[in-house]
């Protein structure tokens, strides 16, 4: 979410964090949008459809699990992201591999 959007009373209530919750309640007035009230997200705040899924360097992510992975990846458009389950050793080969190639890696 944006940082636009915040939670509900969230500066009533140390307790609540600012970080977004959709209100639910029956009366809410944030839910029905009444004037005055903290903003909603809804379908206009949305991220143009050339930028949507893009990292925010810019890049299109690829989950990389092995070497042979990065052999398609378009560096002028694409970036690697190593899989979480790739060991430390697999992990290394990986990054000599990708800066071989001159690919970035997330």
């Amino acid at each position: 979410m944006s940082k636009e959007f915040k939670r509900a009373e969230y500066f009533r209530y140390k307790k609540l964090g600012d970080k977004w919750r959709k209100p639910r309640g029956r009366h809410h007035k944030m839910r029905k949008y009444i004037g005055g009230k903290l903003p909603s997200p809804a379908i206009g705040h949305a991220t143009k459809a050339e930028f949507r899924g893009l990292h925010p360097s810019g890049y299109k992510e690829v989950l990389v699990h092995n070497p042979k992975d990065l052999e398609g990846i378009d560096k002028e458009k694409q970036a690697v992201r190593i899989s979480g389950r790739v060991g430390k050793r697999k992990r290394e080969i990986i990054l000599k591999e990708a800066e071989k190639l001159k690919l970035k890696v997330l």
